[in-house]
C-alpha cells in the first residue's frame, strides 16, 4: 500500500512538472505541452534503510568494510537510500534518462538536520547495470555499485551528509546505448540534473527534517568521478550556483596532456577499456573521429566495438573471447622510425620511475589501436604540442590549435579552461598507474598561472610523508600502513619484487580511493 501511494505521488508530481516544466530547471529541452524537462523526476523508490548500529554490523562482516570502519569511523547516523530516475540528455544532446542514489542521514539528535548536501561522482565501470544505490548486492565479476556505494554511505551519509550520486547516462535504468564518458559538458549537466531531481524527491511526503539542507553544497568524486566532480564545479559556478567547496580525487583533469602521454607510450593500466569508452563517447558527441571503426581499431576488434562497452559481460570474458586485448593498446612496431623511442618509452617525463616498466605491457602484436591512427596523433603533437606535456611551458594550457580530431576532442574536454572561485582540494597518490598524478599537479600550476586566489586551491598526495603541522598527517600514516600491508601480503604469497606489482594493481582503486574520500570529508568539515 505504501509503495502504491508513493508511486501515485510521483505520478502526480510528474504530471505537474509536465505542465510547468520550466519551474524545474531553466535547461528545458523543449517548450509547451510537449516539454521534456531536464531534471524531471520519473520515479523513485526506497532501496534500503539501515540504523547506524546495523550499518556498523554490515561493515564489520567484510575486510573492506572493516577497513572503512577504521578509516572513516563508526557510523553515527542512520541512513535511508533511495533510487530515482530523471530526465537528462546524452552526449549529442539527445533526450534520455539517468538514475541516481539519494542517501539521507537520520537518527539521533546530531543527525536530524539540517545537513550539508554533497554531489558524488563515481569512478569508471564497464558494467551497464551499475547502481550505486544498491550497496548490499555484490557481483565481483561485474563490479556493480556496492563497493563504491558502501564507501560513499559510510564515509559521507552515515556521518551526516545528504548525498546525491548519479549512476550516469548509459547505466542502471538508462536507455542510452552508450555512456558519454569524460564528456565534461554532458556529465556535469547530468550530475546537476540529478541534483534537481533529488531535491524533488526530498519534497515528497515523509522526509521531514532529515532532508533539510543547511545551505552548503559540496562536490566530490573519484577517478572518472574526480574529473566529473571538477567539471560539475565548473558548470555550477558558470550557472551562478554557489559551491561551498569541491574535493575531486585522482581524476584526469588535464585530459589532453594525459592523452598525449598515453599516445607517447605511457600506457596506463586499464587503457584498452578507457580507450573504447572515450572513443565511443566522443564519436557519438562529435562524429568526426573516424569514418568507420576500422579506421581507428585493428580489424580483429573493429566489428561491434561501438556497442561493446558498457556491458553486462565481465571484462575478463571480453578479453578471453578476443573482443578486447587486456593490455596491448599499441603495436610494438613503431608507427614511424622517429617514434621508435616511444614504443615503449624508456624515460618518460612527469611520472615516477617505478611506473616505467609497466608501459611495455601496453605494446604487442595483438594491439587495439591501428598504428596509422597513433601516427596521426603523434605527428600532430609535434606540430601542436600541449603546454604541459612533455615539456612544460609557462601557461601549462592545452595545445592551442590541435588539428587531429581526437586531440581536438580531448582539448574540448580538458579542464584547464577555468578558475574556481570556491576552495578546491585535488587528492591523489603520486604512484598512480591508472590516472597519473601529474593531472593534479598540472591543473594546480595552470590555476596559479591563471591567477587563482592564493590558497584557494591545493593538492594532496596521500602517498607522501607527513609534514610539520600537517592536517592530513594521520591520513598519510594510515595510507602508508595500508600500502605496506598490500606489499607484505604479496611477498608472503611469493612475490619477488617486494610486492610492488601488487601495490600498483591495487593502488588506484583500492588503496588511494578510501583515503582521498576521507580527506575530502575532512576538508569539507572545515566549512
Amino acid at each position: 500500500m505504501q509503495g502504491a501511494m508513493r508511486n501515485v505521488g510521483v505520478a502526480m508530481l510528474t504530471l505537474l512538472l509536465s505542465s510547468a516544466c520550466t519551474m524545474v530547471q531553466a535547461g528545458s529541452t523543449c517548450s509547451g505541452a510537449s516539454c521534456v524537462s531536464r531534471g524531471q523526476l520519473i520515479e523513485q523508490r526506497t532501496s534500503l534503510r539501515l540504523s547506524a548500529r546495523d550499518f556498523t554490523k554490515l561493515l564489520s562482516t567484510s575486510a573492506t568494510g572493516q577497513q572503512l570502519l577504521q578509516i572513516a569511523g563508526t557510523p553515527r547516523c542512520d541512513i535511508e537510500i533511495k533510487y530515482f530516475r530523471y530526465r537528462t540528455t546524452g552526449g549529442a544532446g539527445e533526450p534520455t534518462v539517468s538514475s541516481a542514489a539519494l542517501m539521507v542521514p537520520g537518527g539521533g539528535a546530531s543527525c536530524t538536520g539540517p545537513h550539508p548536501l554533497m554531489l558524488y561522482a563515481h569512478g569508471t565501470t564497464t558494467y551497464r547495470n551499475y547502481n550505486i544505490a544498491d550497496i548490499t548486492q555484490t557481483d565481483p565479476a561485474n563490479g556493480d555499485g556496492a563497493g563504491e556505494g558502501i564507501a560513499v554511505a559510510a564515509i559521507y551519509a552515515a556521518q551526516g551528509y545528504i548525498v546525491v550520486a548519479s549512476n550516469y547516462a548509459g547505466y542502471s535504468g538508462s536507455p542510452l546505448p552508450y555512456h558519454p564518458y569524460l564528456n565534461g559538458d554532458q556529465q556535469s549537466a547530468d550530475v546537476i540534473d540529478s541534483l534537481h531531481a533529488a531535491r524533488l524527491v526530498m519534497t515528497l511526503p515523509g522526509h521531514g527534517s532529515r532532508t533539510r539542507e543547511n545551505g552548503k553544497l559540496f562536490v566530490t568524486g573519484y577517478s572518472q568521478g574526480g574529473y566529473v566532480a571538477l567539471a560539475t564545479h565548473r558548470a555550477l559556478q558558470a550557472a551562478g550556483i554557489q559551491v561551498t567547496a569541491s574535493a575531486p580525487g585522482s581524476g584526469p583533469y588535464a585530459l589532453a596532456a594525459m592523452a598525449d602521454a598515453m599516445v607517447q607510450g605511457e600506457v596506463d593500466l586499464g587503457s584498452t577499456i578507457f580507450t573504447v569508452l572515450v572513443t565511443t563517447s566522443y564519436q557519438h558527441a562529435y562524429g568526426n573521429l573516424y569514418r568507420q571503426p576500422g579506421d581507428f581499431y585493428e580489424a580483429a576488434y573493429a566489428p561491434g566495438i561501438e556497442n561493446l562497452l558498457p556491458s553486462v559481460v565481465p571484462t575478463d570474458t571480453l578479453f578471453a573471447k578476443g573482443k578486447l586485448p587486456a593490455t596491448q593498446l599499441f603495436n610494438s612496431q613503431p608507427p614511424a622510425p622517429q617514434f621508435a623511442s616511444l614504443t615503449p618509452p624508456s624515460a618518460p617525463p612527469l611520472v615516477p620511475a617505478e611506473l616505467t616498466p609497466l608501459f611495455a605491457s601496453g605494446f604487442g602484436t595483438s594491439n587495439l589501436v591501428r598504428n596509422a591512427y597513433r601516427l596521426s596523433m603523434l605527428e600532430d603533437q609535434v606540430v601542436n604540442p600541449d603546454g604541459a606535456y612533455p615539456a612544460p611551458t609557462t601557461a601549462m594550457a592545452p595545445a592551442a590549435n590541435p588539428a587531429q580530431p581526437l586531440r581536438q576532442a580531448f582539448k574540448r574536454n580538458d579542464l584547464r579552461n577555468w578558475v574556481p572561485r570556491a576552495p578546491v582540494l585535488l587528492c591523489g597518490g603520486h604512484l598512480d598507474p591508472m590516472v597519473f598524478f601529474f593531472n593534479a599537479e598540472i591543473e594546480q600550476v595552470y590555476w596559479k598561472n591563471a591567477h587563482v586566489a592564493q590558497g584557494l586551491t591545493s593538492v594532496l598526495d596521500v602517498d607522501s610523508a607527513p609534514g610539520a603541522n600537517d592536517p592530513f598527517a594521520a591520513l598519510k600514516t594510515g595510507f602508508a600502513q595500508a600500502k605496506a600491508a598490500v606489499a607484505a601480503h604479496a611477498v608472503q604469497a611469493g612475490a619477488t619484487d617486494n610486492g610492488l606489482s601488487a601495490v600498483l594493481q591495487a593502488y588506484h582503486p583500492d588503496i588511494v580511493a578510501p583515503f582521498c574520500m576521507v580527506a575530502a570529508r575532512g576538508f569539507f568539515d572545515n566549512f
